[in-house]
Order: structure tokens, then sequence, then C-alpha cells
């Protein structure tokens, strides 16, 4: 097994990640990346920090991503190595993958997926992407400002043909495959601002 900390950058029931506060499929999707997000999520979380996503790619051998910051937002370079050393550990024991596989940790980075209901909150008023599961209004790919989420649906401000000004849309958290900020100026400078406030 190869770790690779970076800073910038079995299937089992959804129940089980209670512990995150909405649309747990982005944290981790159902299979064996729902297990390990499972298995390692107290740890993680023992040491401070939230489990953000857990990816398991298939592309040059078994990758196993997991992507982490402190509640503040923050991720120190000693925070990814202490991560990856505790998953490790949880990896040898438990053995969810058998053969050999490659660890990254990671944090979310500038361009951060959206995985939490917290987020769709936090970062309102971003430029964001998302893709759907499913098809909804001819479309699975939407592009907007985000607006926050309410009722269980994440809003976004967007052009709606026949408009003159960008409508607020609602989609439904059950079915997001994926969401993403997009880096524009705003988010650049807002990033450069927070990682200055938490060094100063």
């Amino acid at each position: 097994m190869n770790q690779t900390p970076n800073q910038d950058d079995g299937k089992t029931e959804p129940e089980a990640l209670e512990a995150y506060d909405g649309s747990q499929q982005l944290v981790a999707s159902h299979g064996l990346a729902r297990k390990i997000a499972e298995m390692i999520a107290p740890a993680v979380e023992d040491m401070g920090f939230e489990l953000v996503r857990v990816q398991v790619t298939g592309q040059e051998g078994c990758t196993v991503q997991v992507m982490a910051e402190r509640p503040d937002g923050s991720m120190p370079v000693e925070g990814c190595q202490m991560i990856s050393r505790a998953v490790s550990a949880l990896m040898d024991v438990e053995d969810p993958i058998s053969g050999e596989y490659n660890l990254e940790v990671s944090s979310p980075g500038i361009a951060r997926p959206l995985t939490r209901l917290k987020d769709f909150s936090r970062w309102a008023g971003h430029d964001t992407k998302i893709e759907l599961s499913e098809m909804l209004a001819g479309r699975k790919r939407y592009r907007g400002i985000l607006q926050g989420v309410e009722e269980g649906e994440v809003l976004l401000s967007m052009p709606i043909e026949g408009h003159d000004e960008p409508q607020i849309i609602g989609l439904s958290l059950e079915l997001l495959a994926e969401a993403r900020l997009v880096i524009t100026d705003q988010l650049v400078d807002e990033s450069l601002k927070k990682r200055s406030r938490q060094n100063p």
C-alpha cells in the first residue's frame, strides 16, 4: 500500500452515516467507498477532523481517496499525515480491499466538492456546478449561484429560458450525484482571506 498525503488536493445501509448532517451519498457512494467511510469516520472525528468525501477508483490500481478538514475548514499538512496513518492502520486491520491499494489523503481545496448539508449553506453566493443522478426537466447538469438549502432542496440561481432575470430553482438533495464550487476571483479572494485569518 502507498500513502500520499496531499494538502490540496460490500454494500451497507445509508443510515450508518447518520453522523453527517445531509446528503450522505455525496460523502461516499454506496458500496466499498461507503463501507470505508463508515469504518474510518470515528477515528477521523476523534482527531478533530471531519470527513468530506471518500472515493475508491480503479485507475492504475485501486486508489482510496480520503478528503477531510477541520470544522473551521482548515487542513494542515500534518493533519493529512495524521489521518493517513490512522486510516492505514484501520485498513490493515479491517482489510476491506484485497490486494494492493494506494491511499491519498487531502484537503478539499478551492474548487471543493460540496458533500454535506452545511456546505451548501456555508458556500452560498458562489458559482456552483451540480450534477443529478437522474434527469430533471430534461437535464442532469446545472450551474448557477448557490443560494443555500431550504426544505431538503439545494437552491440555485440560474438563467432560465423565457425569463429575463435569473430564477431560483430547487434541486432535491436526494437527487444530487455531485456538487462542486467553480473557481472564480471571488472564491479565490475569500479562500485567501480565510487562510490569512487561520494563519495570522
